[in-house]
């Protein structure tokens, strides 16, 4: 999730910015593939948690160096904060979120909470900073700051700007996690279980209209695992059926 700070103004489709639209990432080619072994997490254990999340993150950070050395991109690591109760962050209130990126700390929070923790054994956890990391990686390329400040008409036209930006990160995620994928010691099984949990995790659940619908979150992930590429991940000249 990542907060919004924008303005208003009357504007037309398609998206016109090309920070967003053209974007350098999108031709920075596939992330090379990482080993990146899970840490042991138990079932309601703060402690596990905080150690498997903090490898992820330290995976991230090496691996995506790499990429954005490589390709010309700009770099930064990203930090990692924890929480066991929701509470403000970043000049915002929580939610419903399961974490949230701040880039003016570029710093995520994760929320150890019982859907965080009673359950830690499928992928969920691991996509959440793989999700929080596909907007740091839109913070260090400037098109978290080009949405912030992308006119609007309206609450459902913001609305699908938003659902553009997430979506982008679930994307991200899913190249992320296909970069690792041969070190996880998982099954193909283990992917179609995160889909089906992605599946059911939509805007259908909430009365928010600003992640986007179950099945349109989990085409975005696969379609980023598939690719292995950000090229797969321009949500900005998506259809808006595809980010409906």
């Amino acid at each position: 999730m990542l907060l919004l700070s924008g303005t208003a103004h009357a504007t037309a489709y398609p998206i016109k910015d090309r920070v967003l639209t053209h974007n350098k990432l999108y031709r920075s080619g596939k992330l090379a593939p990482r080993a990146c072994p899970e840490r042991e997490i138990k079932a309601n254990d703060v402690p596990s948690a905080k150690r498997y999340l903090t490898s992820v993150l330290n995976c991230l950070n090496t691996s995506w160096a790499a990429h954005s050395k490589r390709a010309g991109l700009p770099f930064a690591k990203a930090r990692i904060g924890f929480i066991t109760k929701p509470r403000r962050y970043c000049g915002g209130s929580w939610g419903k979120a399961a974490a949230i990126y701040c880039g003016a700390e570029r710093r995520f929070l994760v929320l150890l909470d019982d859907d965080t923790l009673s359950n830690p054994w499928d992928l969920f956890n691991f996509q959440i900073v793989t999700h929080e990391y596909g907007h740091h990686v839109q913070h260090l390329t400037r098109m978290a700051r080009a949405f912030d400040y992308y006119p609007y008409k309206g609450k459902k036209e913001l609305n699908e700007q938003i659902r553009r930006n997430e979506l982008q990160a679930e994307c991200l995620g899913g190249v992320f996690m296909r970069s690792f994928w041969d070190s996880l010691d998982r099954t193909r099984d283990d992917w179609d279980e995160l889909l089906d949990i992605t599946r059911e995790s939509g805007d259908e659940w909430t009365k928010a209209r600003d992640h986007g619908k179950g099945r349109n979150i989990a085409a975005w992930l696969d379609k980023g695992f598939r690719a292995g590429s950000p090229a797969a991940c321009n949500t900005w000249t998506a259809p808006s059926s595809k980010v409906s």
